[in-house]
């Protein structure tokens, strides 16, 4: 079995990392590039950064932030958020970032996904799918536009799309346990998994070390990500990796 990855996510806001629950009730948590930094020291296998207003703000990413922060790093870099077109990509990529992270501009332009993957590879396109349950796991839209709007299209059937486009991965959010500290929906990231042969990263609900086996063993997870439980202190990404070592998942070692 190969490595399970922990990664840490930064939400960047006006140039600043935040978190909220469900996007919204955002707080500071501090400056992208000293967390990057921090967790990246701390053990953490990639950085994930999102602009997460780029897209509603209609304006590209901001790629200060992006260089800046990529030049405290020695770890794979991902960065989303206002990536529209294969330029947008083009200069995320230029200013450090070794992936990019599409969403709403890929279930827009879905040929958005084959021209960034011609282009750079499919190991350096992340399609990043907001997803939420209108009750059953039969019934899960893909949103948009930082989760405020509904797209029309069933998850499954989405994230088996973005695959054959040329995705490499995928970041699937579970908006209903975003920010809520509950536990991945093992159920919902076990059903993607097992529907695409690319890896796929759980984000959205870590609360504790064990949400991490919790969503490695159950939700057959690849990677998983979290926010807030490492920006404010309540645990290390060490914490994680030896919770993961406990349960004989394999991880790579924290430095």
């Amino acid at each position: 079995m190969l490595a399970k990855r922990v990664i840490a996510c930064l939400d960047v806001h006006q140039g600043r990392t935040v978190k909220g629950t469900q996007f919204v009730d955002l707080r500071d948590a501090g400056d992208p590039a000293e967390l990057a930094l921090k967790h990246a020291a701390g053990g953490a296998d990639e950085i994930v950064l999102l602009d997460i207003s780029a897209t509603v703000e209609s304006r590209p990413t901001l790629l200060q932030t992006v260089n800046r922060t990529a030049q405290q790093l020695f770890i794979p870099f991902c960065v989303g958020g206002g990536i529209r077109s294969l330029d947008d990509a083009a200069r995320v990529l230029e200013n450090g970032a070794d992936k990019i992270s599409i969403n709403s501009a890929a279930v827009k332009t879905p040929a958005l996904i084959e021209e960034i993957a011609g282009r750079f590879g499919s190991q350096a396109v992340v399609v990043a799918i907001d997803a939420m349950r209108n009750g059953s796991t039969a019934e899960v839209e893909v949103m948009t536009s930082g989760g405020k709007k509904g797209s029309g299209l069933a998850l499954l059937e989405w994230a088996r799309e973005a695959e054959d486009r040329g995705a490499g991965e995928i970041l699937l959010t579970c908006m209903r346990q975003d920010g809520m500290k509950q536990g991945f929906d093992c159920e919902l990231t076990a059903q993607v998994s097992q529907s695409v042969r690319i890896p796929v990263i759980a984000s959205g609900g870590a609360g504790s070390p064990q949400h991490f086996v919790d969503v490695f063993v159950a939700g057959k997870a690849d990677a998983a990500l979290a926010a807030s439980i490492f920006h404010f202190g309540e645990f290390t990404i060490g914490d994680i990796k030896t919770a993961l070592a406990r349960a004989h998942i394999p991880v790579r070692q924290s430095c």
